[in-house]
């Protein structure tokens, strides 16, 4: 009996030494701007344009900031895996929110990709859509973003990662091509913050 226990382990560790993990294929996940013509494309921060096969039930309006995991093909050409829409903005001219009443957000990342101030922010949410809006204090001498945010009175529920890009093109000066320096204001739980970026 032990010498048919002993014969069936090394049965089964052949089998397993001998089969092969499934492999995944590559995949790339990156901030994106959909835009189509005869077809959907989707232009990433960098500046390229990628041609996917096949947009499954995808049907977002030019302009929609997306979040793309992909598979690169043969050139430009690409096999999604998944699109997520994300909460697409541009400046806001009108009277700015006093930010220290704003509520206050979980800054994960902020960072300046192509034209587009993106941001991870994390918040508390329960069940009514919380609002986000990027002012510009016209009367500054230097530009500021003030972000703004509000849970829309959403009560306590539970943290969520949120994804916003904003559109920030017409902060560039109309002459010149150097980068544009600028400074966004937040009102986190540690306090306001105030981050120095360009826009390159």
């Amino acid at each position: 009996r032990l010498a048919k226990i002993t014969t069936l382990l090394l049965l089964l560790q052949s089998l397993s030494c001998s089969k092969e993990p499934d492999r995944l294929d590559n995949f790339l996940v990156e901030f994106a701007t959909t835009f189509k013509t005869d077809r959907y494309r989707f232009e990433l921060d960098n500046g390229d344009i990628l041609i996917p096969l096949d947009v499954g039930d995808f049907n977002g309006n030019a302009g929609q900031r997306v979040i793309l995991n992909y598979t690169p093909l043969k050139d430009d050409t690409i096999s999604i895996n998944q699109v997520i829409p994300i909460f697409t903005g541009t400046i806001s001219y009108d009277e700015i929110p006093d930010i220290d009443i704003t509520d206050p957000v979980k800054l994960r990342s902020a960072w300046v990709g192509g034209n587009y101030l993106n941001l991870i922010i994390e918040t508390e949410y329960h069940s009514i859509a919380h609002a986000l809006l990027l002012n510009r204090d016209t009367g500054s001498p230097e530009i500021k973003l003030s972000l703004s945010y509000s849970r829309n009175n959403d009560p306590p529920g539970y943290p969520k990662v949120m994804y916003a890009s904003f559109l920030i093109d017409d902060i560039r000066p109309e002459t010149g091509s150097s980068p544009t320096p600028f400074v966004l204001i937040m009102n986190t739980h540690a306090g306001i913050r105030q981050i120095n970026m360009e826009l390159k």
